[in-house]
Order: C-alpha cells, then sequence, then structure tokens
C-alpha cells in the first residue's frame, strides 16, 4: 500500500493550527511523542499520531488539565466513538450557550438603540455569560462574580429577593435528578480548575 503519510511538526501544526511549541511541550510531557524522526532528527507524525492529538485536544476542550489527560491516556481503553459523542455533546452545549449569549445580546442591543438603558441585572446575566461561554472560570472571575452578585442581591428590596429564592426554589424541585446532576457538572466546569 505505499508509505503511510507523515507530517513535519511544521506541517502538521499548519494542518492543525496547533502551534509547533504546544506540539514540543506535548512531546516533552510524553503526551504525543512522534512516532518517527528524519535522519537529522526531525519529529516526524504519523496518522496514529494525529489521532492521539484530537483525544488530547478533546480532553483539553472538556476542562482537563495536561496532567490529568496524560493519567487518562495511560489508562484510556481507546474507545474513539465515546470520545467523539462526549465532544459532539460538549459542542452541542456551548452551541446552546452561545445561541443564549446571542439571545442576550440581541436584548441589551435593541434596549440600546431603542434608547431605553438595559438594568444593571440584564449585564450582569450577560457578563456571567460571557465569561463562561468558553472556558472555566479562574479564581479571580470567581470572587468577582460573586462580589457582583451579592451587591446586586443587596440592592433589591427584600420582596424581590424573597420572590427571586422562591423561583429559583420552585425551579429546582422541577428539576429531575439528572437534570440537576447534569447541571451540577456543568457548573464544575466553569470553577477554577486544579493545576
Amino acid at each position: 500500500m505505499g508509505n503511510p503519510r507523515r507530517w513535519r511538526v511544521g506541517e502538521l501544526a499548519r494542518a492543525t493550527r496547533v502551534t509547533v511549541r504546544a506540539l514540543h511541550h506535548y512531546d516533552r510531557l510524553g503526551l504525543l511523542v512522534p512516532s518517527a524522526r528524519t535522519a537529522g532528527g526531525h519529529r516526524c507524525y504519523t496518522g496514529d499520531d494525529v489521532r492521539r492529538l484530537h483525544v488530547i485536544l478533546a480532553l483539553r476542550g472538556f476542562g482537563l488539565s495536561l496532567a490529568q489527560i496524560r493519567d487518562t491516556l495511560g489508562t484510556a481503553t481507546g474507545d474513539p466513538v465515546g470520545l467523539l459523542r462526549r465532544q459532539l455533546a460538549e459542542v452541542d452545549e456551548r452551541i446552546r450557550r452561545g445561541t443564549r449569549l446571542r439571545g442576550r445580546l440581541l436584548g441589551v442591543l435593541g434596549a440600546l438603540e431603542g434608547m431605553t438603558e438595559p438594568s444593571t441585572s440584564e449585564f450582569l446575566r450577560l457578563i456571567e455569560e460571557m465569561v463562561t461561554m468558553d472556558q472555566p472560570l479562574t479564581p479571580e472571575q470567581l470572587a468577582a462574580m460573586q462580589r457582583a452578585r451579592a451587591e446586586f442581591a443587596a440592592s433589591l428590596p427584600p420582596e424581590e429577593l424573597a420572590e427571586r429564592g422562591r423561583r429559583r426554589a420552585a425551579a429546582l424541585a422541577a428539576m429531575t435528578p439528572e437534570q440537576v446532576e447534569a447541571m451540577q457538572a456543568q457548573r464544575a466546569r466553569y470553577l477554577p480548575q486544579p493545576g
């Protein structure tokens, strides 16, 4: 069948938009060691290496640290279908969040164009969704969001604050245990990740 395709590090970087520096770093960590080298010692990647790079990037996209990815790859059974299904679910969730963020942006834009000042709570929700759209919060972001929420709650009349608490409790009570678990898992993705 001939010689299977091989990519030098620069070629793989251009083809995948993963930097050469990142590929070298993955090699140093033992996450993605090239299967071959040229006579001059340059890294050469095979199709198997490309598939492994996909797994690394998918796990990174799920919020795992490089150390967690190394541990996962060391014990993985190699289920590409399961990984792709999980990655697809993650993309679907990002689309859902992106659609919700888009709706909020359109609402704020419409209010501004209509010369109506959006409420502080609208901006707080918008900022929260923008921050959480793609990545876990840093400890600083989490602290800032908690301060902003506390300040906003302190500005509300007691009746409105109590009504918000009742609505939140009712919404939580209406959820199935699976929905609560999914919500908690989603929130955990937004929290700062351990090193």
